[in-house]
């Protein structure tokens, strides 16, 4: 059902109490930003901002690009200058506090109280009985396989049974394997972001608290990691970091066999294979592996990690705004963005019913481990929402860095970065 402008403010400003200004200012066209990242690879923005249009037509999404790897870093300075956009992404949990407890969100309650219970994510988002950001999208952390270098290393293909253990021997043998073959690729490649092994173990150990300020939960985590890098079976952080190496290439172009990576990669996957921009192969997904037996196989299931992806209104615009950026975030998380969503390969917020549309997409995996995969998690947060979230990630982002760079090790690294969270963190 389309929508006049008119009748959106009228509707959002009754729900809030505010005044509109005058009959002006509630009618006539408006535009309002969005910030993205990596518009060229990455597709949901566009995809919103257009379903958005075609039902809201006096209403322009127009996108503003930011670097994928210093997004938050970038906003908070531009909305520190009034220069952010109207409506920007809440790209993780780890900064939302700041946004949050700064005044940089605008009370979007009103919109959460008209959304479905199958929205995903929405309580991350809810400070002291009030919403400050919608979800939009809910992914999981999976395991990608590329089953043409499974097939020709002859290794036989994930179940959903590994542990990081049986990953980690799966790893080594397709490195062997298929160096044996006169193919260069690795066994897997794990990026160089800190979630690839702490969010993992933060999610799969019991008892885990990134506030105790007891770090020994990830020293198996850290073990396995150096294990496969020592091995030869997945690049070192410092050459990854050095070749500035992407994960999209590093799996699209066949560089390794296997990657984990959160479900927002299946719709840039899907896109980069579809423009040429990736090799054409076969690939599926499996659960990640997991730290026991305990939580493995299609009987069990699977302990992973993500935050959702969500959208807050910068409150330095105008009323009128504010009451469109409000209807585009009360889309962005209803059914037909879910459909629009789900129809490029994303998991969106709602996701209860979109599976089928998902894998019927050309060039996705049709095999049932891949569906289970897709449709069975239990996902825990990688960055539960505190004040000391956001300190605490940093100090753990440089345990990250000596220990896989090899100049801290293990013990010490977990020791420093303890003292650090007590004395920098958690002591004030």
């Amino acid at each position: 059902m389309k929508r006049s402008l008119a009748a959106v403010t009228a509707l959002l400003l009754g729900i809030t109490g505010c005044s509109s200004g005058g009959d002006a200012e509630e009618s006539g066209p408006v535009t309002l930003t969005l910030a993205g990242w990596s518009l060229a690879t990455t597709p949901e923005f566009k995809t919103l901002a257009d379903g958005f249009k075609s039902s809201h037509p006096d209403i322009t999404v127009e996108l503003k690009e930011y670097d994928a790897a210093n997004y938050d870093t970038q906003m908070i300075a531009d909305l520190a200058a009034g220069k952010a956009p109207d409506v920007y992404v809440q790209k993780n949990l780890k900064n939302f506090f700041t946004y949050q407890d700064g005044k940089q969100l605008v009370d979007v309650s009103d919109v959460a109280g008209k959304l479905g219970p199958k929205v995903g994510g929405l309580s991350a988002y809810q400070v002291d009985g009030k919403t400050w950001a919608i979800p939009y999208r809910a992914d999981s952390w999976v395991l990608y396989y590329n089953k043409a270098l499974f097939d020709k290393a002859g290794v036989k293909h994930p179940d959903g049974s590994w542990t990081w253990a049986e990953y980690a021997t799966a790893a080594k043998e397709l490195t062997t394997k298929l160096k044996a073959s006169g193919d260069k690729a690795l066994g897997t490649y794990q990026h160089t972001w800190q979630s690839t092994a702490q969010g993992f173990a933060l999610a799969q150990t019991a008892g885990a608290s990134l506030e105790t300020g007891d770090y020994a939960f990830l020293k198996p985590y850290y073990e396995t990691a150096l294990d496969l890098q020592t091995a030869g079976a997945q690049v070192s952080l410092g050459d990854a970091t050095t070749n500035s190496l992407t994960y999209q290439a590093q799996f699209g172009k066949q560089s390794a066999a296997m990657m984990v990576m959160g479900t927002w990669y299946i719709a840039t996957l899907l896109n980069q294979q579809a423009k040429g921009d990736a090799d054409t192969f076969e690939w599926g997904i499996a659960p990640a592996p997991q730290l026991t037996k305990a939580t493995t196989g299609t009987s069990a299931t699977p302990v992973t990690f993500a935050d959702p992806t969500g959208l807050g209104i910068n409150p330095k615009i105008s009323e009128k705004k504010i009451a469109a950026a409000k209807e585009f975030l009360a889309y962005a998380a209803g059914a037909d963005a879910a459909k629009a969503l789900a129809g490029i390969g994303v998991t969106p917020a709602d996701s209860s019913s979109v599976a089928d549309t998902i894998f019927s997409l050309k060039g996705a995996p049709g095999d049932e481990l891949s569906k289970f995969t897709f449709t069975t998690h239990d996902t825990k947060p990688e960055n539960p929402v505190s004040k000391y979230t956001a300190p605490l990630q940093n100090i753990l982002k440089d345990l990250h860095t000596e220990v896989l760079s090899g100049t801290t090790p293990i013990d010490a690294a977990i020791t420093k970065a303890q003292d650090r969270a007590k004395n920098e963190v958690l002591s004030k």
